[in-house]
């Protein structure tokens, strides 16, 4: 959490973020699933940053359940953002990789919170610099409302509706050294999640 955080609720703890992306790897094994040998046509892609842990996730367990390999990238969306010269004065741009060819893949945008679409809109403007996929599909572990674009998320783990001055934290043990996913009451900010 942030220094002037308030902790209003825990929405999922550890347990529950680990269920929550069993049952999401399950439904992406579902929709896509895989062909005679094994591989299927789609990618998972982690939206830095904690996207980019999530989208691990859900790759070990389909490789550990189904014994699927799903092949994983990673996109960091920075440089696409309509408002990071408003947001930043030096933007930090981390790194994109995606090492397998994005033309007709169906390919599932993974990130940890969706708020008012912009970031999404962003990823899709990147993977289509990339080439042209199948198919753009969004998962996202807590869809908190308040859109400003017309995007939604495909997978969803929790919707969560916020009011305005609340912010919804994600955090993972790979990155954070804790887990699970809090409602926080976060003053004199325009909000974090996009």
């Amino acid at each position: 959490m942030e220094a002037n955080d308030i902790i209003k609720a825990q929405l999922l703890d550890a347990r529950d973020l680990e269920r929550t992306l069993h049952r999401m790897a399950r439904q992406l094994v579902e929709m896509f699933a895989p062909d005679e040998d094994g591989a299927g046509r789609f990618g998972l892609i982690g939206m830095q940053t904690r996207g980019v842990y999530l989208a691990r996730r859900l790759q070990r367990i389909m490789s550990e359940v189904d014994g699927i390999d799903v092949p994983l990238g990673v996109l960091d969306v920075t440089m696409y953002r309509d408002d990071f010269r408003m947001r930043m004065k030096q933007p930090v741009v981390r790194e994109t990789k995606i090492d397998f060819d994005v033309d007709g893949r169906h390919l599932v945008l993974v990130d940890d919170v969706l708020y008012t679409g912009r970031t999404v809109r962003a990823g899709l403007d990147a993977l289509t610099d990339l080439g042209r996929p199948a198919s753009v599909h969004f998962l996202v572990i807590v869809d908190r409302g308040h859109r400003e674009l017309p995007i939604k998320a495909d997978f969803v783990g929790r919707k969560v509706p916020t009011l305005p001055g609340e912010e919804v934290r994600v955090r993972v043990q790979e990155l954070d050294g804790k887990e699970g996913v809090w409602l926080v009451d976060h003053p004199n900010t325009e909000g974090n999640n996009a």
